[in-house]
């Protein structure tokens, strides 16, 4: 990697820790979106990775950042979508992220890998995530962790002009986030960590400290470098039920005849 500032995504992600991040988050949303059903799924942000590839639903986009490509052309959802910024299966949408052009509650999942860190206002960002996603709907969100040997690296390298990791804005501690999305009425679901390794600039060294991971996962793993956190929108008041089971009346049982038959008359 160059001694030059990371400035941006597509210089970050050709180095040997950008290759590293996200090998670790592809691995964990192909793992995780192959589950979640419906109809429309959006990806906000970083083209550089496929969120989406392993998940089965019909409509599936990838929303820019209309104001890191003003030139690009807005697309409807749902019309293919030629390029490099568009996955296979995929449509591309170039809009504000702060203004999702979408109608509320009309997509089943949302992710946002690091989208929060370039934001200028994540608090915003997260509203409308929570505007648009259906009741039970799933939103995935993946940042780095500022409590971790990556984020002190990077408070470091801000103060001197030379940061470790793109972001806009400063890193997002995982127990900051659970509360912003508590507050918006979601149930975090659940949240894993990784990528144990040391902020390190090369290959040769990265593959040295490849025995962390096991050992960070198990004694210290919520010092991982990055976290991925799956919330699930809660609307209080609605119950979700199955079919409808009629119960069949019970029938009272028979009454005992007062008299037989053959009962035999006194009289003569």
């Amino acid at each position: 990697m160059s001694d030059r500032p990371i400035i941006d995504w597509p210089a970050w992600t050709d180095s040997p820790p950008g290759r590293y991040v996200l090998a670790w988050e592809q691995a964990q949303l192909d793992r995780v979106v192959s589950d979640v059903f419906g109809y429309h799924a959006l990806q906000l942000g970083l083209p550089q990775l496929d969120a989406l590839r392993e998940n089965r639903m019909s409509c599936r986009g990838l929303v820019l950042d209309a104001a890191s490509g003003a030139s690009a052309p807005y697309v409807v959802p749902g019309t293919p979508q030629s390029g490099p910024s568009a996955p296979a299966g995929s449509s591309s949408v170039w809009c504000d992220l702060l203004d999702l052009p979408f109608e509320a509650q009309s997509v089943d999942l949302i992710v946002m890998p690091h989208t929060l860190e370039f934001t200028s206002d994540p608090h915003r960002l997260l509203r409308e995530a929570e505007r648009v996603l259906m009741p039970e709907g799933q939103l995935i969100i993946l940042g780095f962790n500022s409590l971790s040997l990556w984020g002190a690296r990077q408070s470091v390298g801000k103060m001197t002009g030379r940061p470790f990791v793109p972001a806009a804005l400063d890193l997002i501690a995982f127990t900051r986030l659970k509360d912003w999305i508590k507050l918006l009425g979601f149930d975090l679901e659940r949240g894993r960590f990784g990528c144990y390794r040391p902020p390190l600039a090369s290959d040769q060294w990265l593959s040295r400290y490849a025995f962390m991971e096991a050992a960070g996962d198990r004694w210290w793993p919520i010092f991982g470098a990055a976290y991925m956190v799956t919330a699930i929108k809660r609307v209080r008041g609605m119950h979700l039920v199955g079919p409808l089971k009629v119960k069949k009346p019970v029938l009272k049982a028979g009454l005992a005849p007062a008299a037989t038959p053959h009962t035999r008359n006194p009289n003569p």
